[in-house]
């Protein structure tokens, strides 16, 4: 748990400016940002026309000084910007980003604080912050829409913000097996047990079966699919709704890829393989982390994806966090080493296994910003 009371958070990166290389390529700036909220109403400030990327919005935070942590900076930064005072606030790592804009390298450690009420009260009628920027609080809606034009580097965050606090998973096909038509049991259980508006991992594990994910897709348009990019399930489903694009397109959020597939993308060398040119072009990934050597996988592709302007990677499943019932001799990571495996990925953690909604705040004390699942999820 990371609270301004007990700051102790280590970065990847240096946080002393970067000496110039032999290529006369700019130096890089460790920055802190807070993605700073009160439920679904967003702070930013504006960045003035003579500043680098200037007449922007753009969330509150500053440069890491050599001898601050990057949370250390992010509650000094925005204290001395907005005179909110984070020191009691849980402080929960989104992610890493490493933006080269042509005259200057950027590596923002980006961290989400959602605010107390008598926090947010007193700060939101606040249209200057105290170096004279303008500050606004906007509706996340619209943050996500666009409306609100920030620097480039700022684009995969907002994917990030996409995510929600819960992710259901579908039960795979063999668990209604005891039906006379499992497929048919299968869809008609999630078609009636779906939360509304829900993000749902479609995982059948079951080849033959691609219909019927297309088949909930079509029954339940107001789930957000997540969907397998592997050969455990191969789909089809953009071919399927072609004639209904503009209403279903977006009803894809995420493509899923499985820790084996992951780690099948670089070579023993670290480099990439055909596998990695073929994954989706069309949506963000979500992959499947068990250990460091994943993470470090996931990291190399999520950088790999943005330098190429692809959807980004905007989430890992770490897991399994506690015991489950599906694996019962797997030994489970506990919230200790599954919060050390989260602070090394460069994208938000979801924690997965063993886990029910009621886990999140704990989750979060640990280092995540969602929890997924199966039994306690439908």
């Amino acid at each position: 748990m990371l609270n301004g009371s007990n700051q102790q958070l280590e970065t990847k990166t240096d946080s002393k400016t970067d000496p110039q290389i032999k290529n006369n390529k700019p130096s890089t700036v460790n920055v802190a940002v807070a993605v700073i909220h009160y439920k679904d109403q967003y702070l930013l400030g504006f960045r003035d026309a003579t500043q680098h990327q200037g007449n922007r919005y753009e969330f509150v935070g500053g440069k890491i000084e050599a001898n601050e942590s990057a949370a250390q900076a992010l509650i000094r930064e925005v204290a001395e910007e907005t005179g909110i005072l984070l020191d009691n606030n849980t402080i929960v790592k989104l992610g890493r980003l490493h933006h080269d804009y042509g005259d200057k390298q950027v590596s923002l450690q980006v961290y989400k604080i959602e605010l107390t009420a008598e926090q947010y009260e007193q700060h939101r009628h606040c249209e200057q912050g105290l170096e004279g920027q303008a500050l606004t609080w906007v509706t996340k809606s619209k943050l996500l829409t666009g409306e609100y034009h920030l620097p480039a580097a700022n684009k995969t965050i907002l994917e990030w913000l996409k995510l929600p606090s819960k992710i259901a998973i579908t039960y795979p096909l063999a668990h209604f097996d005891t039906h006379t038509d499992a497929a048919s049991a299968w869809l008609q259980y999630h078609q009636e047990n779906l939360a509304s508006e829900s993000w749902v991992y479609i995982r059948l594990k079951d080849a033959n079966s691609k219909h019927l994910a297309e088949q909930l897709i079509t029954s339940r348009p107001d789930i957000l699919a997540i969907l397998p990019n592997d050969k455990e399930q191969p789909l089809d489903v953009e071919d399927s709704l072609t004639a209904n694009e503009a209403e279903t397109g977006q009803r894809i959020v995420a493509e899923h890829l499985t820790q084996t597939t992951l780690m099948q993308c670089f070579d023993k060398d670290g480099s990439s393989t055909a596998l990695t040119q073929s994954l989706s072009k069309d949506y963000p990934l979500i992959v499947s982390c068990h250990d460091i050597a994943s993470i470090t996988a996931a990291n190399q592709l999520a950088s790999m994806r943005i330098q190429q302007g692809l959807p980004p990677v905007i989430g890992a499943f770490v897991s399994p966090v506690l015991a489950t019932q599906t694996h019962p001799d797997d030994a489970p990571l506990g919230w200790e080493a599954w919060s050390a495996l989260a602070e090394l990925a460069d994208m938000p953690v979801v924690g997965l296994g063993g886990l029910e909604p009621a886990l999140l705040n704990q989750a979060l004390q640990y280092g995540g910003i969602s929890v997924a699942g199966i039994r306690q999820f439908i």
